[in-house]
C-alpha cells in the first residue's frame, strides 16, 4: 500500500507518526453467548491471528479488563460467589470511556489486566497499539450511551439461554467451582442482570447474530465488511449513507489516505474463555 505522506518524512516506521482513527465495533450478548469466540473467528478469517502483535490491523479488547478494583469486603463476597459481576456498577466506566476515547483517536493506550482468580486488578497493564479495526466485546458494552455512541457498528450475539447456562456451568466447573454455587450465582445475579441490563441493549444492535459462531453466514458478511474497510474500499459505504440506502454513521469512516498508512496493530488483551467470568 502507499505510504501516508506524513510517514515519508517521519524517519522510518518506528518514528512517531499520525495514526488513523479506527473503525470501532461493539460486540455484546449474554454470558457465555460466544462473544469472544465470534471475535476470534472474525480475526481468524481475516488472517489477523497469525500476524505479529504489533503488526495487526484488527484487535480485540474485552470489557472484562475494566472491572473495578474491589474492596476487601467485596473480594470476600466474590470468592463466595456473592458479588454481582453482571451489574453496570461492577465496571470502571470512567476508565473504560477514557481508554476507548484514546483508542478512537488513534493513540497507544495501556489496558488494565484483571485476575479473575483473585478478583483483583494486576499491577501490569497490556499495551494496545493503534489498529484499523477494534472489536470491543462485553456483556454491557451498549449500556452506557457515551460508550455506545462511539461504535461505528454494533453486533449482538444472541444465543439460547439454556445453551449459555450449560456452557457457563461446564466452564466454571472446570475451574473447580462448586455446582451449587454456580447455579446460585446464576439465578441470583447473572440471569436477573441479563434481563435488566444486557437484553434491553439488544435494540441498539445494527446486526444480531443468532447462534453465535455457528452462524457463519452472518460472520462472513461482517468479515467482508471489515475487509472492505481494511482495503480502503469505503466509497460505497459513504455513498450508501448519502443516498439514503445505508446507515448514516455517527462518526466518519477513516479517510482514504489514512487507511493506506502502514500501521502497527495492538496485541489482544482478552482472556481465554476458561479464565473469564462471561
Amino acid at each position: 500500500p502507499a505510504v501516508h505522506p506524513a510517514m515519508a518524512s517521519a524517519g522510518g516506521p518506528d518514528a512517531e507518526r499520525p495514526h488513523p482513527k479506527p473503525f470501532l465495533i461493539g460486540v455484546s450478548g449474554g454470558t457465555a453467548s460466544g462473544k469472544s469466540t465470534v471475535c476470534e473467528k472474525i480475526m481468524e478469517l481475516l488472517g489477523q491471528n497469525e500476524v505479529e502483535q504489533r503488526q495487526r490491523k484488527v484487535l480485540i479488547l474485552s470489557q472484562d479488563s475494566f472491572y473495578k478494583v474491589l474492596t476487601a469486603e467485596q473480594q470476600a463476597k466474590a470468592l463466595k460467589g456473592q458479588y454481582n459481576f453482571d451489574h453496570p456498577d461492577a465496571f470502571d466506566n470512567e476508565l473504560m470511556h477514557s481508554t476507548l476515547k484514546n483508542i478512537v483517536e488513534g493513540k497507544t493506550v495501556e489496558v488494565p489486566t484483571y485476575d479473575f482468580v483473585t478478583h483483583s486488578r494486576l499491577a501490569e497493564t497490556t499495551v494496545v497499539y493503534p489498529a484499523d479495526v477494534v472489536l470491543f466485546e462485553g456483556i454491557l458494552v451498549f449500556y452506557s450511551q457515551d460508550i455506545r455512541d462511539m461504535f461505528h457498528l454494533r453486533l449482538f450475539v444472541d444465543t439460547d439461554s439454556d445453551v449459555r447456562l450449560s456452557r457457563r456451568v461446564l466452564r466454571d466447573m472446570k475451574r473447580g467451582r462448586d455446582l451449587e454455587q454456580i447455579l446460585t450465582q446464576y439465578t441470583t445475579f447473572v440471569k436477573p442482570a441479563f434481563e435488566e441490563f444486557c437484553l434491553p441493549t439488544k435494540k441498539y444492535a445494527d446486526v444480531i447474530i443468532p447462534r453465535g459462531v455457528d452462524n457463519m453466514v452472518a460472520i462472513n458478511l461482517i468479515v467482508q465488511h471489515i475487509q472492505d474497510i481494511l482495503n480502503g474500499d469505503i466509497c460505497k459505504w459513504q455513498r450508501g449513507a448519502l443516498n439514503g440506502h445505508g446507515r448514516t454513521y455517527k462518526r466518519p469512516f477513516p479517510e482514504q489516505a489514512e487507511s493506506a498508512a502502514v500501521l502497527a496493530a495492538g496485541k489482544r488483551s482478552h482472556l481465554e474463555s476458561s479464565s473469564r467470568p462471561h
